[in-house]
């Protein structure tokens, strides 16, 4: 069974800095996209930000600038630095293997002063 364990999130002031990290177990990590979605009290949850097993990435306009994907493919996980956070970034996170059913449990990030 595949499993997506989060950590790294928490509170911090408008401005201020997070890393989210993902760690993967249960599958061949190289071979899988992955992703960080983020959901926040009543909207939909959206993609933030996404990188392919070769490490090409993308992101919402929202965060373009200020959020970096990266991973680590010896260690099994993905990482989103997260800087100058706004309180709009508040919400729960959560990573993803893209196209698949398999989610990480969510870590809440809250952004306020």
């Amino acid at each position: 069974q595949i499993q997506l364990v989060e950590s790294g999130g928490g509170l911090v002031q408008p401005g201020g800095s997070l890393r989210l990290s993902c760690t993967a177990s249960g599958g061949i990590f190289s071979l899988y996209a992955m992703g960080w979605y983020r959901q926040a009290p009543g909207k939909q949850r959206e993609l933030v930000a996404a990188i392919t097993r070769g490490g090409n990435t993308n992101y919402v306009d929202s965060v373009k600038g200020r959020f970096t994907i990266s991973r680590d493919n010896a260690k099994n996980t993905v990482y989103l630095q997260m800087n100058s956070l706004k309180p709009e970034d508040t919400a729960v996170y959560y990573c993803r293997i893209s196209n698949s059913i398999y989610w990480g449990q969510g870590t809440q990030v809250t952004v306020s002063a």
